[in-house]
């Protein structure tokens, strides 16, 4: 299974990379917020432990961000022991928090913990079960989308936006909210960018590109899939 750490202390990733590794795990490594959610998006990870407190962007924002695509189960790492602190990293979607310092030992039994109810929960949820609105269909494991009989080519950014939407139907994305989980939040263009990909999903998926049925407008916020 493939575990990421996050902490700005180099020697503490270094510590917890060397005892998971140990233990089995692939371990992928990154130093601040912004990294994390970037890594994230591009790889496949059963558990994410991430430090509270980083550089560029904070743990819980980072946790925030991650869980607007992804359900992989995180815990937060944190030196504040108080409950309101532990509530609100809830709130914004950690799965457990270990108090530093640490023992290692309680760090390995959490993640065991963790991954195996994750585990069981994708057994039975299906995670990459194919997508469906209207007439067409998108297979994440395949990263195809069809539309009545006939393959749809797209983008690999084509896809990456309509899959995060198809994932979440109804739920409103702002342009630099899309911008940010989509092409990264070092990505330096144009916030436009997002309108241009959304202009040509129409043409690729809608029947009338011109009045959408589906990949919808929000005035003024941003763009949702119509469930």
């Amino acid at each position: 299974m493939k575990i990421l750490v996050v902490d700005d202390e180099q020697l503490l990733v270094k510590g917890l990379k060397f005892n998971l590794e140990n233990e089995g795990y692939t371990v992928e490594c990154a130093y601040d917020g912004e990294e994390a959610v970037s890594l994230a998006w591009d790889g496949a990870f059963d558990l994410i432990l991430m430090d509270v407190m980083m550089p560029k962007l904070g743990g819980l924002e980072a946790c925030m961000r991650i869980r607007e695509f992804s359900t992989v189960p995180i815990i937060m790492l944190t030196a504040r022991v108080e409950d309101t602190d532990k509530i609100m990293g809830f709130e914004y979607g950690a799965d457990d928090y270990i108090t530093k310092p640490y023992n290692i030992l309680e760090v390995k039994a959490r993640v065991r913990a963790l991954l195996r109810r994750s585990s069981i929960t994708s057994v039975s949820g299906g995670g990459d079960a194919v997508l469906r609105f209207g007439n067409v269909q998108i297979m994440p494991e395949q990263r195809a989308v069809r539309r009545d009989n006939d393959t749809i080519e797209l983008t690999a950014k084509e896809f990456d936006l309509i899959e995060l939407l198809a994932r979440n139907p109804g739920k409103v994305y702002s342009r630099e909210n899309l911008l940010n989980i989509v092409w990264g939040y070092s990505y330096q263009g144009d916030i436009r960018t997002v309108d241009v990909h959304v202009r040509r999903l129409r043409e690729k998926l809608e029947l009338n590109p011109a009045v959408p049925q589906y990949i919808m407008t929000k005035w003024g916020v941003g763009y949702y899939l119509r469930g």
